[in-house]
């Protein structure tokens, strides 16, 4: 383009010298047309990026690993002038999303549409946009760019997995004030009633109440006795292993397009990540409460609750978590662990293969708390070698023992304790 434009730069001052020295009209006549041209392509390549309506949907703004996000463009001309062509560059830092497209002959008032879909293979905070148009003239002289700063955030979570048959922990009926705590869900207890207020859900209506006192009287419920499940996930960096680069997009589109293999990059982390998270939604799903703590860039930790928001917390949690902590896991327990009611279990998800944790987790056990460790084997991740020994010292102190190892297939040995 810019060789081009200098073609005729070059025309017109020859044509110009040629006039001045021969005095003939003709030359100055070329001169004109071609400095007219130049003007021309310089108005059509600006009025090719003004004059448009760029509309950009996103079906939702969370995401997950494995599945695929989709997108929806559309480009109105505005003007009577047709818009020969448009390149529309995505700066989003989704990985592998490739939503930059070409439009050709857009002519005046007219609309085109195109959609994107995108397979999600890391987790992680991302940002769609800012879009990049550019367009020219049709003599090729001139190109004129115009950016649409607008972005939205993308969060996507990270894999889970149907889990079959994992340790369900059972709690102690509770006494005393623990009784009387009330709770906004549904549960087999009901503890009172009182009268309606707007809000209430129908199905708590007490009817035969209701028809006694002559005005809509609603139950109260209490909380199941069952244990709270806290899941603790070792996030420290030394004890981690495993390496793959997160902007190899195709390497890492192979892991899920493989249905032989396992969707997860192949890190401790990620697999301990994929982990947390599956056992989150199982426990949840089960209608247990739930809590989650971490030492990752920063301490991370959500109190127990139920229902599908405390899952999206526990996901946007692990979907933004990195193995950067520095707080071992046997102080991790020891500071976190005295502040678990007692009852309450404890499922540890970690790769670590110090056995001075399992003396941590022996004092909890002894202190009538439930433990659960999920152990992923760092051997096969190119880490150090150990974890059975520390599954057989869990497996004396009766503390049920999960082994995941590299492309092990979590559904099935999340089932199944190995000790």
């Amino acid at each position: 383009m810019d060789r081009r434009r200098a073609t005729v730069y070059l025309i017109i001052l020859i044509s110009l010298l040629a006039g001045l020295i021969t005095g003939r009209p003709f030359f100055f006549s070329v001169a004109y047309a071609f400095t007219a041209l130049l003007i021309f392509s310089l108005l059509w390549a600006w009025s090719g990026v003004n004059w448009l309506r760029l509309t950009r949907q996103t079906r939702a703004r969370r995401a997950q690993v494995g599945r695929h996000l989709e997108e929806f463009f559309s480009v109105r001309n505005r003007s009577f002038l047709p818009k020969l062509w448009l390149e529309i560059y995505d700066q989003s830092d989704l990985p592998g999303h490739r939503a930059s497209h070409v439009v050709s002959n857009l002519l005046g008032h007219q609309e085109t549409s195109w959609g994107v879909r995108t397979l999600c293979v890391r987790r992680g905070d991302f940002t769609l946009g800012p879009l990049r148009v550019v367009a020219g003239d049709p003599f090729g002289l001139f190109h004129a760019e115009r950016k649409i700063s607008a972005t939205s955030r993308l969060v996507v979570y990270p894999p889970t997995f149907d889990l079959f048959d994992f340790a369900l922990p059972t709690g102690p009926l509770p006494g005393g004030d623990a009784v009387r705590r009330r709770t906004h869900y549904i549960t087999t207890n009901a503890s009172g009633v009182r009268d309606y207020v707007p809000g209430d859900s129908f199905n708590r209506i007490h009817w035969r109440s209701t028809a006694r006192k002559n005005r809509l009287i609603v139950k109260e419920f209490e909380l199941d006795p069952l244990a709270d499940v806290w899941i603790m996930l070792d996030a420290e960096r030394t004890v981690h292993a495993g390496e793959y680069d997160p902007l190899d997009v195709e390497a890492n589109r192979a892991l899920w397009e493989d249905k032989t293999r396992v969707g997860i990059p192949p890190t401790t982390e990620e697999y301990a990540v994929a982990i947390a998270a599956s056992l989150a939604r199982y426990f949840l799903l089960k209608d247990r409460s739930v809590g989650f703590f971490a030492q990752g860039q920063r301490r991370e930790m959500i109190q127990v609750d139920r229902g599908p928001r405390q899952l999206t917390k526990i996901l946007e949690t692990l979907a933004l978590i990195k193995a950067r902590g520095t707080v071992p896991l046997e102080q991790l327990l020891i500071l976190e662990g005295d502040q678990l009611g007692r009852g309450a279990t404890l499922v540890v998800v970690t790769p670590s293969t110090r056995e001075g944790w399992v003396t941590a987790a022996h004092r909890l056990s002894r202190r009538g708390m439930r433990l659960i460790a999920v152990l992923v084997d760092p051997e096969g991740f190119g880490g150090r070698a150990g974890i059975r020994q520390v599954a057989m010292r869990l497996g004396m102190i009766n503390i049920p023992v999960y082994i995941i190892g590299k492309n092990d297939n979590p559904q099935i040995a999340l089932s199944h304790p190995r000790i």
